[in-house]
């Protein structure tokens, strides 16, 4: 599984995001190309990654993915 570069980033920022640490702006249409795969969800407090994008991110971070 590979992502471009863009929603990779803002998918790795989404992560650090719900992990509590601060994180750079996250690029709007990255943001919604990944809630169009699933990946992300944007709401109130803004743009949030979901389970399947955590699943996502472990699988295309593994060695040798």
């Amino acid at each position: 599984m590979s992502l471009p570069d863009g929603q990779l980033t803002a998918l790795r920022n989404l992560a650090r995001k719900q992990a509590g640490e601060d994180v750079d702006w996250i690029n709007i249409s990255d943001a919604r190309a990944l809630t169009d795969l699933g990946y992300a969800q944007r709401d109130r407090a803004g743009w949030t990654i979901t389970s399947e994008g955590l699943s996502a991110l472990k699988v295309i971070d593994e060695p040798g993915a």
